[in-house]
């Protein structure tokens, strides 16, 4: 990416889903998670119901994307308000460190003030050092520790 290429953020389009499903492809194999076209699709219908929680913004840059954003809203039952909770969050690598990452999340950001939302939220890897870069440039690290509970396992 040249430094003269503009990137834009917009909510996905379901003309968008050749470029999209390439790119969360990608976000998958980067996190180790198996390839699994049943997945890529659900998720797909998921952002493309209007009755689902699940939303997405993606970057572009040119006439290609670039990255892409899923996230969904919450309740903050402790303060009595409504949260962002950014799900994923993926930049092509050949365009990471060029502002698609930011670019996405001061979409969210921009998002969430418009809808009067207490908080953008997201965890990410403790090694993904690149992201954590940006993450701590834009946001506060907390205290909170988060585990996942195997459903019937107890």
């Amino acid at each position: 990416m040249s430094t003269d290429d503009t990137v834009l953020v917009r909510s996905v389009q379901a003309s968008d889903f050749s470029e999209w499903a390439g790119l969360y492809r990608e976000y998958r194999e980067f996190y180790a998670l198996s390839p699994d076209e049943r997945i890529v699709e659900r998720v797909w219908s998921w952002i493309n119901d209007g009755a689902h929680e699940v939303n997405a913004f993606v970057a572009s840059t040119g006439d290609r994307l670039v990255g892409l954003a899923h996230y969904r809203r919450f309740a903050r039952p402790s303060t009595g308000s409504v949260g962002i909770f950014l799900d994923d969050l993926y930049t092509s690598p050949n365009t990471r460190g060029s502002g698609v990452g930011r670019a996405l999340l001061s979409e969210l950001s921009s998002l969430a003030d418009g809808e009067g939302s207490s908080v953008v939220r997201w965890i990410t890897a403790e090694d993904n050092t690149r992201a954590r870069r940006l993450y701590d440039s834009t946001a506060t690290s907390t205290k909170w520790v988060t585990y996942d509970l195997k459903p019937g396992s107890l």
